[in-house]
C-alpha cells in the first residue's frame, strides 16, 4: 500500500509490520520536530536540544559527505538506508528522484515528515533483501552512508560484504556509481582513546574484531580487497574529516592534509572517550611520512 505525507510516497508492502531497529524514545521527539519546524529552523533546535541524537540526524553539516558529488538533475539516485533523512533533501535537490529504502517505520515517517514538500521522493519500507528484489529499475548513483557496515545483517551469505556489492551492481545503470561512507577501523581516533563507534568498546576494531559482532567497519586495504572480489575495480579513495558523520573537509588523493591542517579531533559527542596523545601531533607525523590514508578516521569510496 502507499500513503503520501506531503508530496512523499511512502510504499509498505514488504514492511514486516514492526521496527526491528530503533533508537528508542528519541524518534518522537525528532518526529515532533521535524513536524512543527521546518528546515531553516533545525539548527536553532539544535543549538536548543544539545542533545547528540538530534545534532547528528538533523544537522545540515551531515549533507557535506555527498553534497559536493556530480549528481545531475537528469539522474537517479538510490538511498540505501535512508533512515531518518539526514541526506534525503540533499540528494533529491540535486537529482531527478531519489529511490529510498529502509526497514524503519519510523524514521521513514520522519524522513518524508521533514522533506514533505519536495516532490521526488519515493520510500520503499521494509527489509532490504525483500526490497531490493523487487526492484525493476536501475540509478545513476547508489548511496551507502553508514550501512556497509551492516552487511552481514543484509546479506546472509560467507561474503556478505562482496555479496552485498554484487548486488548493488544488479541495479546500477551502466556508467551508475555507488558512493560508500563508512568508518575506518584503523582510524587514529581509536588509538587515541575513542571507543569504536558501533559496539561502544575500546579497541575492538585494531584488534580486528576479537569478538563477535553483528556489524563491522574496515581499513583500506581490506575495503580494496572487498571491491576486487566484487569486481569493482574503479574506485577513487576520499577522505573526510574529521569523519563522514560530521565532515568539515573531505581530503582526496590528489589533495591530502598538509602539516598543521588536522586540528579539530575532539568531536565525540555521543559518548566519553580517553585522551592518550595528542591527535594532531600524530596527525602531522603520519602526514610527514604519507599515511594518512591508512589511518583517515572515515572513507568515502566512490565505486563502479
Amino acid at each position: 500500500m502507499r500513503q503520501l505525507i506531503g508530496k512523499v510516497a511512502i510504499d509498505d508492502t514488504f514492511y514486516p509490520g514492526v521496527d526491528y531497529y530503533s533508537d528508542g524514545a528519541i524518534e518522537e521527539e525528532l518526529l515532533d520536530i521535524v513536524t512543527a519546524h521546518p528546515e531553516e529552523e533545525y539548527s536553532k533546535v539544535i543549538g536548543e536540544r544539545k542533545d547528540w541524537a538530534i545534532l547528528y540526524h538533523l544537522s545540515h553539516v551531515r549533507w557535506n559527505i555527498v553534497e559536493w558529488l556530480p549528481i545531475t538533475k537528469d539522474q537517479t539516485v538510490l538511498e540505501v538506508g535512508a533512515g531518518c533523512g539526514a541526506i534525503t533533501g540533499v540528494l533529491s535537490d540535486k537529482s531527478k528522484k531519489v529511490t529510498c529504502i529502509d526497514l524503519s517505520k519510523m524514521r521513514s515517517t520522519i524522513n518524508a515528515t521533514r522533506n514533505k514538500n519536495r516532490d521526488n521522493i519515493e520510500i520503499l519500507l521494509g527489509n532490504f533483501q525483500d526490497v531490493e528484489e523487487s526492484l525493476t529499475e536501475t540509478y545513476d548513483w547508489i548511496t551507502l552512508i553508514g550501512v556497509f557496515e551492516y552487511g552481514q545483517g543484509y546479506i546472509d551469505s560467507e561474503t556478505p560484504y562482496v555479496d552485498f556489492l554484487k548486488r548493488m551492481r544488479r541495479h546500477l545503470s551502466p556508467e551508475g556509481k555507488i558512493v560508500i561512507a563508512i568508518e575506518n577501523r584503523l582510524g587514529l581516533k581509536y588509538f587515541a582513546g575513542c571507543a569504536e563507534d558501533h559496539t561502544g568498546n575500546y579497541f575492538e576494531g585494531i584488534e580486528g574484531y576479537p569478538n563477535p559482532v553483528h556489524v563491522r567497519t574496515f581499513s583500506r586495504p581490506e575495503l580494496e580487497k572487498i571491491c576486487d572480489e566484487a569486481g569493482f575495480s574503479k574506485r577513487e579513495f576520499y577522505y573526510p574529516y574529521p569523519d563522514y558523520k560530521l565532515p568539515m573537509a573531505i581530503y582526496s588523493d590528489d589533495y591530502l592534509p598538509k602539516v598543521g591542517e588536522l586540528r579539530d579531533n575532539r568531536r565525540n559527542f555521543d559518548r566519553e572517550r580517553y585522551l592518550l596523545f595528542d591527535e594532531s601531533k600524530a596527525y602531522d607525523s603520519i602526514i610527514k611520512d604519507g599515511l594518512f590514508p591508512i589511518f583517515s578516521n572515515s572513507y568515502l569510496i566512490v565505486i563502479q
